[in-house]
């Protein structure tokens, strides 16, 4: 995933895949750290035990990969018609140049 530097386009707030991103990593840590213990939810008085774990783990986190992989996928696409379309106009500029100098 493309680094979350200063964009032109927009800010690291508003680019949902970024939260995504963010997200993974945050879920992998405190599983890893809460290793065996119960994760506690604010919504439900009884926490995720080794089952729900289990299915975060096996389930969620690689859809979340899946998903992150994907959308690496689309922005290489769109990379490299970006840089198709640079390498056309400034082909079109050099034989321009070319022309006025010949």
């Amino acid at each position: 995933m493309a680094s979350s530097l200063l964009s032109p386009f927009c800010s690291p707030e508003e680019d949902p895949f970024l939260l995504l991103e963010s997200t993974l990593r945050s879920v992998q840590e405190i599983l890893l750290r809460r290793r065996g213990l119960p994760l506690r939810r604010t919504w439900i008085e009884h926490p995720y035990g080794e089952e729900e774990i289990t299915l975060l783990e096996e389930e969620v986190i690689p859809t979340i990969q899946q998903c992150l992989a994907r959308i690496d996928e689309l922005d290489g696409e769109l990379q490299a018609q970006q840089d198709a379309e640079v390498a056309r106009l400034q082909a079109g500029r050099t034989a321009e140049i070319a022309l006025a100098m010949a």
